[in-house]
């Protein structure tokens, strides 16, 4: 660490109060919900003897991932739109910077898994369950672990070597490489090269991967049955929609060079706040298993209203 600077000001989305107010009111519902949505997710699947299958074991990880890349930016956010000067110390921004990345890493590492788990499930069908067996699916798992880690390390510790001896005002509200890049005392076009190709390149070559996937996965339903294909397009669709969802604002956001335009802010919040919610909203409304077994599950936690009363 060769910074001079202990704490970071954050400027936050908006400078006027009364759009503060706005934000922490929206923000914090967008919270709340993202964390029931999610949360709903994973209790259903975990309580649904019928819902073994990869594709919703996989699902569990995108909800847990969601849930904590959310937890990560939202709480502060929230929190600082009360506050009349939103600070962040230096150790609060590298762990913010480290987790954000962390968790975004293993979003993008489970929606590959489940486009492969896609993929076998379509156009391997008789060989299905031999290759997506359960100590295949919990090792590609640790896979995701493991990769997230890799991505968040050479995320942070870059940011760590840089030096910083002020200004230390970020126009953002959070602590991305990008706005803290502008603040070092340094030369910086090697790291922002190094920001580009870790992050931008990745998105952009995840991204195409998945499409041309899920292209070949819809091509290859031509043979199946008119059910089957209905059902399998419903799945393939609300994949593609998330895909599209997370993907688009990140590489917006990753694969230019160090150039802020007034938008930036608000396409961040639209994937790190407000793709965490549709994602639970996506899979529960258009996959009609887990709908039914979330309803089921609802009712069955239900007490009658005889059983409570006193004699």
């Amino acid at each position: 660490m060769n910074s001079l600077i202990t704490k970071f000001i954050l400027l936050g989305l908006s400078p006027t109060p009364d759009a503060e107010k706005f934000v922490f009111f929206v923000f914090l519902l967008l919270y709340l919900a993202t964390l029931v949505g999610n949360l709903a997710v994973i209790l259903t699947i975990t309580n649904t003897p019928s819902l073994l299958a990869p594709m919703y074991f996989f699902l569990t990880y995108l909800s847990f991932a969601d849930s904590c890349f959310s937890s990560t930016i939202a709480p502060k956010l929230i929190v600082d739109s009360l506050s009349k000067k939103q600070t962040i110390s230096f150790d609060g921004c590298m762990t913010q910077l480290f987790c954000m990345h962390f968790f975004g890493c293993m979003e993008v590492l489970v929606l590959i898994l489940m486009a492969y788990d896609r993929y076998v499930a379509i156009c391997k069908p008789l060989h299905y369950t031999v290759i997506m067996n359960q100590k295949m699916c919990e090792n590609l798992i640790k896979l995701v672990w493991f990769g997230a880690l890799v991505h968040s390390i050479t995320q942070i510790v870059p940011a760590y070597s840089l030096p910083f001896c002020g200004p230390n005002v970020i126009d953002h509200y959070l602590c991305d490489l990008q706005p803290l890049l502008k603040l070092a005392c340094t030369d910086i076009y090697v790291i922002n090269l190094l920001v580009v190709s870790n992050s931008g390149v990745v998105c952009v070559v995840t991204f195409v991967i998945l499409m041309t996937s899920y292209i070949f996965i819809l091509y290859s339903l031509r043979n199946h049955s008119a059910e089957g294909k209905r059902k399998a397009l419903s799945t393939c669709t609300s994949h593609i929609m998330v895909v599209v969802l997370f993907f688009v604002p990140c590489m917006f956001i990753y694969t230019r060079p160090l150039i802020t335009f007034p938008v930036d802010k608000w396409v961040s919040v639209f994937y790190t706040i407000g793709t965490p919610l549709l994602n639970p909203l996506i899979y529960t409304l258009r996959n009609v298993e887990v709908k039914n077994a979330m309803v089921k599950l609802w009712k069955n936690s239900e007490i009658p209203l005889h059983t409570c009363q006193i004699g």
